[in-house]
């Protein structure tokens, strides 16, 4: 077993998961990390390109979400004793080319001498590579890193990217119930962290436009129902913090 974890929820990713799994599942990555694919209950063969790839497999009988997908990793990682965990999508937005830099981030001191607890892919550092994104998808990510700024003093550019690496300290804290949001965790994850004291750092990153199916966000229903529920899910986590949500 290896000292690294890396989780890909996946729900009905088929159409892209053999390109994914192809740069993903080389010797390299494979020296000094372990892969599980939690499949949420894909109605497509998601489940079964992940097996041809002999890579560890949770699959939910239901669809229980993103981020219940991602707690059942953490679960899995904490009871398998391993040190380090870094999510990607299974979409093929996260290039597998980040693994191994952000790895690196999670293991290397600053000039204070801290290590991180979770270590950010970011889109807009110096040094990464994106794609273009849409009108409304800048006006969340404006108003995310402000409220983010505004609520802990820390700037993070890039609030709603899923890949992402966390030491065990982290992982294992998002294990427990009632820690981490089963459904979007994304800006507001990152105020109740920073709240907690964790130490959050943002790296460059490399990430490519979906090229096949549908992510979880497309249409413009469930963009206003997410813009909708984040700003709540954020004033949650700020009044659980103050009431004493423990580290």
């Amino acid at each position: 077993m290896n000292k690294v974890l890396i989780i890909v929820p996946a729900f009905n990713e088929e159409a892209n998961m053999t390109a994914l799994f192809n740069d993903l599942c080389t010797p390299e990555i494979r020296s000094f990390a372990d892969i599980l694919v939690v499949n949420d209950a894909s109605m497509d063969q998601t489940g079964l390109i992940a097996k041809k790839y002999h890579v560890s497999l949770v699959t939910h009988v239901f669809n229980l979400g993103y981020g219940s997908a991602l707690q059942v990793g953490y679960k899995y990682a904490v009871r398998r004793g391993y040190d380090y965990v870094i999510q990607i999508d299974a979409d093929g937005q996260h290039n597998p080319s980040n693994i191994a830099h952000i790895y690196q981030c999670l293991t290397t001191k600053d000039e204070e001498g801290n290590l991180p607890d979770i270590v950010i892919g970011s889109r807009f550092v110096e040094g990464s590579q994106s794609f273009k994104i849409s009108g409304i998808k800048k006006i969340s990510l404006a108003m995310f890193s402000w409220v983010i700024k505004r609520t802990t003093g820390k700037t993070i550019t890039d609030p709603t990217s899923g890949l992402q690496g966390l030491n065990k300290k982290t992982f294992t804290y998002y294990s427990i119930y009632g820690n981490f949001d089963y459904f979007y965790p994304d800006a507001n994850m990152i105020i109740q962290m920073l709240l907690l004291g964790f130490n959050v750092v943002e790296t460059a990153s490399v990430m490519h436009e979906r090229k096949a199916g549908l992510s979880m966000h497309t249409g413009l229903l469930k963009q206003m129902l997410y813009m909708m529920i984040m700003p709540l899910s954020i004033m949650t986590v700020i009044k659980r913090v103050k009431n004493g949500l423990q580290k």
